[in-house]
């Protein structure tokens, strides 16, 4: 069998765990005997022997502050009374005195106005209370009195002349057999202004309740005594009498309100908590709780009661016992050796939760630690699971404890449903618990539980989910098919239905419902329940199952609305066949709303099917969604245009030619196949579109011939196309005009043709007409063509008599420039080197410079390029070469003078060829000088040299 989870907890404590009260003795030795102890507010005060009062502060317990009495009498201290912030200290005497201390000063004072009563309690005011005033106060005697008082410390000295303010009696406490003393006082204040105060006595628990008018607190409490000056406040009453009472309050961290009390009497511990809102009583939820059976009133009676959350405290004479608050059983005791003689009291110190007690030899303090560890138990017991759970959600063992025993008591109560909600949560064996709801035959329940279940699986345990998330759709499924049968459940199957599609789309589920879908599918086919299988394929975004489905069922709009809204492509192109056979116009739109996203291509052969059985009026769906392709979506692939071409030739041959015009003529820019369109036009006898293709593939012969059977105006406006081929221009209007003479045998618009085209003459056409025909029809076409022949010969005439003008004009200044000369003085010097320029050979330039030949050419050499450098080189080897006498002298003359004359000439056009180079212009006024400006005057390669020469 499969465990969904481990079956439970192992808790184990390797230590004893530590008990709640914690025993601590205080390492001090009294030097005197204890008399009375009280603690607030961390503050502690011990009264010792007879006249000695020792004060230690806590947080510095290492510096104790020691003060006498100054009592010379043999009075002693009968009780004490700290306020709850640890500095005001009132100190009965035996001897019906009291007297005060403040925690600042150092001398005790006597409260005159308190003399000759008994104090046995003081009711604190918490709320008007500070370190020098204690505001009103409450003060209970052995009589039975109430006082309201107050004590004031003076800002300016110790203290005023007297530090109690005023001590006024404001009510008196009676039992059946008169006064008795006031054992305890408490002040509270609840909302709007009300207070409460509780007084005991020996047998009876009084509650004065009245509001004071804000503003007037410091006025004190009298107002609220007045109230019951007439007749009694309410009490509770006990008939049994320990000879005194003691109340105890247990106020949480962080409040300033006691929340619950206990009062210690004759017949037990009345127990309860406090309600402010109450009108009239602040005591609520009370129980009293006996005392356990070793406890006897009569010989072994408690002494003092503490307060905490969960528990109160017995002192007895050589024991402290610790009831529970919850079931009233003690859950603690703790037993004090002889040696440390009687207890004597214990206290509780309100702000720190610290436990005191003493006896007259020795202090012990009690910490109070994780009270509440075993609240949760005594909770669960009490079948107040929520309660439980609160207190052991940090314990998950015990919270398992807590949610099984609840599981259990809320299964035998016949609570399925929350008993399943309470097993999914504890980690008992997860096929004990589906069986037990099966057994008791509780679907519903076992549903629950497994949903329950599920949600709190970690994502790796993928097998616990996938077989819980397998069986709840099983369960589901079982339960919607029972419903569905019964009318009288529609509601509750409509529920169930709701609470089925949630499953199943919970994100939670997804991952498990997605890797495991064929399984589910599978069940869902199982049951038939194909609204489901739907709508799980949608949840899985399984597309593809639902189209399909709504095809089978010739839902055809329900399967268009799914692919529009989820917009796959893949789907689109799947279904597209099926669907245009049915809702052409619908699917088309739904193409055109995809735009781009679709590709046309893959559309292509759901059209072509649909084309091919359709009407015209159905394959116009077909080429409005090819002309979105091609004008709005601008497609270039040619499948689509080839495409578009084929439904126009079919259907809309008008549409045909406007589209190949509107294409244009450049083969670059055209994205239809020219041969599949010239194929499928001629196939369907569209001769003006395949003129039109023609034309475009440059084949402009058999664009005329195409375009003669069609219109000569068509063939006319192809003979001119080839613009810069002109024979062929002329061969097709040749053409043309055959066709018009010997086809048509139309004279005059043979003769019209004459007129269109400049390179026809009627030479040209004169061949074509019969032997026979009348010349009267070209007889005006001849004559102007002999025109233009005799205007053509005067042309020329014209042209020849001015070319022989020139070449006169020509030979008369050559003759001039040979007669030009030039006069050189005999001081004129050379530009260049600025010696006496006819000491060797020089050129002189029309601009008026002067240089020697030699100068001449190394000012021209470096600017020549490279060619022509070489080109002098070798000219002036040659030139050397003619100037060296000839070696043999015994050649014939004749020849000699034939070798002579050769050289002669030779040597002329050396030096006419180096003229041309080197003096070919001014080297200061020529083109040398402009391009030699940006040229540096010394060579960046001599620089250096140069540089040197200067040093």
């Amino acid at each position: 069998s499969v465990h969904v989870l481990s079956p439970g907890y192992v808790n184990a404590r390797l230590e004893k765990e530590t008990p709640i009260f914690n025993k601590q003795r205080i390492d001090f030795a009294p030097p005197e005997k204890i008399n009375s102890l009280v603690v607030s507010s961390n503050q502690l005060c011990m009264s010792l022997g007879k006249d000695t009062l020792l004060r230690i502060d806590l947080g510095k317990p290492d510096e104790p502050n020691q003060v006498e009495l100054g009592r010379k009498d043999e009075a002693k201290v009968y009780k004490m009374f700290l306020d709850h912030t640890g500095s005001h200290l009132l100190i009965a005497l035996n001897t019906s005195e009291c007297l005060y201390l403040n925690r600042s000063v150092q001398k005790v004072r006597a409260l005159s106005r308190w003399k000759g009563h008994l104090i046995e309690s003081v009711g604190w005011n918490k709320f008007l209370g500070s370190e020098t005033n204690t505001g009103p106060i409450l003060v209970g005697t052995s009589q039975g009195q109430i006082y309201e008082a107050e004590i004031s410390v003076s800002e300016g000295s110790l203290f005023s002349t007297n530090p109690d303010q005023y001590f006024r009696q404001v009510y008196t406490l009676e039992e059946e057999s008169g006064p008795a003393p006031v054992c305890c006082l408490e002040i509270e204040r609840g909302i709007e202004g009300k207070f409460f105060i509780i007084a005991t006595t020996r047998k009876r628990l009084f509650q004065f309740v009245g509001k004071v008018p804000e503003g007037t607190e410091q006025q004190g409490f009298s107002s609220i005594f007045a109230v019951h000056a007439d007749h009694l406040p309410s009490f509770r009453e006990f008939p049994a009498n320990l000879g005194f009472s003691e109340i105890a309050f247990y106020t949480p961290k962080l409040r300033s309100s006691p929340r619950s009390f206990a009062w210690m009497m004759g017949n037990g511990v009345l127990y309860g908590t406090l309600d402010y809102s109450r009108p009239d009583s602040i005591l609520s939820d009370e129980r009293v709780w006996v005392y356990p059976p070793d406890i006897d009133i009569t010989v072994n009676k408690p002494i003092s009661i503490v307060l905490t959350q969960f528990h109160f405290l017995l002192l007895l004479s050589d024991r402290v016992k610790a009831v529970c608050t919850l079931n009233g059983q003690v859950v603690f005791q703790d037993l004090f050796l002889e040696k440390f003689g009687l207890l004597t009291r214990m206290i509780k110190d309100p702000t720190v939760q610290q436990i005191w007690i003493h006896t007259e030899k020795v202090v012990f303090r009690y910490h109070v630690q994780r009270e509440s560890r075993d609240v949760w138990k005594m909770y669960m017991n009490m079948n107040k699971f929520d309660l439980a759970k609160e207190y052991c959600k940090d314990r998950p063992e015990c919270l398992d404890i807590v949610l099984a025993k609840e599981a259990e008591h809320c299964f035998q109560n016949k609570r399925y449903l929350d008993s399943a909600k309470c097993y999914a949560l504890t980690q008992s064996y997860f096929e004990e618990i589906a069986l037990k709801f099966i057994e008791a035959k509780q679907e519903e329940a076992l549903m629950e539980f497994l949903i329950k279940k599920l949600s709190n699986l970690k994502p790796s345990e993928k097998t616990q989910t996938t077989l819980l998330t397998t069986w709840l759709t099983e369960l589901y499924l079982n339960w919607l098919g029972i419903l569905q049968g019964d009318p009288s459940q529609r509601n509750l199957y409509l529920d169930t239905r709701e609470k089925f599609r949630t499953f199943l789309s919970s994100p939670k589920n997804k991952d498990c419902l997605f890797n495991n879908r064929a399984s589910i599918y599978e069940l869902l086919a199982s049951h038939g329940d194909t609204e489901h299988m739907v709508y799980f394929a949608v949840i899985m975004q399984d597309y593809e199952r639902v189209v399909a489905h709504h095809c089978q069922h010739d839902e055809y709009d329900e399967a268009l609305n799914v692919l529009s809204r989820h917009r796959d492509e893949k789907l689109f192109y799947k279904f597209s066949p099926v669907l245009i056979q049915h809702i052409p116009k619908k699917v088309v739109d739904a193409w055109i709303s995809m735009g781009s996203r679709l590709d046309a291509r893959n559309l292509i052969p759901a059209l072509v099917n649909y084309s091919q059985s359709a009407s015209t009026q159905q394959i116009n769906e077909a080429i409005r969604y090819m002309e979105f392709c091609v004008y709005q979506l601008e497609e270039t692939q040619q499948a689509i245009h080839n495409y578009l071409l084929s439904l126009y030739a079919l259907c809309r041959p008008d549409s045909l030619l406007s589209y190949l015009e509107q294409a244009g003529t450049n083969p670059n820019r055209i994205h239809y196949d020219l041969k599949y369109a010239l194929r499928l036009c001629a196939e369907h006898g569209h001769n003006r579109a395949c003129v039109h293709i023609y034309k475009v593939m440059e084949l402009y012969e058999e664009a005329v011939d195409l375009a003669l059977q069609v219109d000569v105006d068509l063939a006319k406006s192809c003979a001119d196309l080839p613009e810069d081929d002109e024979e062929l221009r002329k061969k097709l209007w040749l053409k043309i005009a055959r066709h018009v003479v010997q086809e048509e045998k139309d004279v005059k618009k043979a003769m019209a043709c004459l007129s269109s085209c400049a390179l026809l003459k009627i030479e040209d056409v004169l061949p074509f007409f019969p032997d026979f025909v009348t010349i009267d029809h070209f007889k005006e076409a001849i004559c102007n063509s002999l025109e233009d022949y005799n205007k053509h010969i005067e042309e020329l005439k014209r042209e020849m008599e001015e070319a022989t003008q020139s070449a006169k004009r020509i030979r008369e200044d050559i003759q001039e420039m040979r007669n030009k000369y030039g006069s050189v003085e005999p001081q004129e010097k050379c530009a260049a080197c600025d010696f006496p320029l006819l000491n060797r050979p020089f050129y002189l330039f029309l601009c008026g410079h002067m240089f020697h030949y030699d100068c001449l050419l190394q000012a021209v050499f470096p600017n020549l390029p490279a060619y022509k450098q070489a080109k002098l080189e070798d000219l002036q080897k040659k030139l050397a070469a003619t100037s060296q006498p000839s070696k043999s002298h015994h050649r014939p003359k004749d020849a000699d003078t034939i070798s002579l004359g050769k050289g002669q000439q030779s040597r002329e056009q050396i030096k006419a060829d180096i003229d041309d180079i080197v003096a070919a212009e001014c080297v200061y006024c020529g083109e040398l000088m402009i391009r030699s400006i940006d040229k540096p005057f010394i060579d960046p390669q001599k620089y250096e040299e140069e540089m040197q020469s200067w040093l």
